[in-house]
């Protein structure tokens, strides 16, 4: 449940569910945003959830922040019911020219290639939040022993599609960014498509997500 509701600027709340990041919290976020999302209550004109974290936006105009936190802390989260999450499987490529990373891997987790890959490939992530770029899915949780630090220095452009690790998370580039995460490999999978106006996004919070390797040729076949 929520700890704490403050002010977040002029016109936003600021729900605070604690500091821990775990998927019976984040679900919990979830249940919040889309009964929020459901209701369409005037004067709330966005809603953004991460972790273990709600902002709610709204327009000082039609509504105030005493009102809008009576709503929020009146809402009765059971009227959602729990969804079946999809299950998702992720094509990703480890190929030289995509696995950017792995030499900084292998040292950092004392491991070499084939069993960072075998940690990696295999197991379910979780999707807790997408956001940072449109549609970029933040998927925990790595193992402990394959939780390393964001590189000393990000890289001015890390191409569409790489798969990164940081700490206890993995995450997609959905379009080619600055970043600093350690990048694994690539998929050719379209995980934002903006032409789909109504659920542009291939994975979101909730979503339980596999990744598969897949050659090279694979890769450059693959949407053909």
């Amino acid at each position: 449940m929520i700890k704490n509701i403050s002010n977040l600027g002029d016109a936003a709340l600021y729900c605070d569910f604690g500091d821990e990041v775990s998927r019976e919290i984040n679900s919990t976020v979830i249940r919040y945003f889309k009964n929020l999302k459901k209701k369409n209550i005037p004067g709330i004109i966005n809603l953004t959830p991460s972790y273990n974290k709600l902002i709610v936006s709204f327009d000082l105009r039609e509504v105030s922040f005493i009102k809008v936190k009576k709503i929020v802390e009146n809402l009765d989260i059971s009227e959602i019911p729990s969804e079946i999450s999809k299950k998702i499987e992720i094509p990703v490529c480890c190929n030289d020219l995509f696995s950017l990373d792995i030499k900084r891997l292998e040292k950092k987790l004392s491991l070499n290639r084939e069993k960072v890959y075998e940690n990696f490939f295999g197991k379910e992530y979780f999707c807790y939040m997408t956001g940072f770029i449109a549609g970029m899915p933040f998927l925990g949780d790595l193992e402990k022993s394959m939780r390393v630090n964001r590189l000393e220095t990000p890289r001015v452009k890390v191409p569409k599609g790489s798969v990164g690790l940081t700490e206890q998370f993995a995450n997609i580039y959905t379009f080619e960014s600055p970043g600093g995460w350690n990048i694994i490999g690539n998929t050719p999978l379209e995980i934002f498509d903006s032409s789909k106006i109504d659920d542009p996004n291939l994975i979101s919070p909730g979503d339980i997500v596999t990744f598969k390797q897949i050659s090279l040729e694979d890769h450059k076949n693959y949407n053909e």
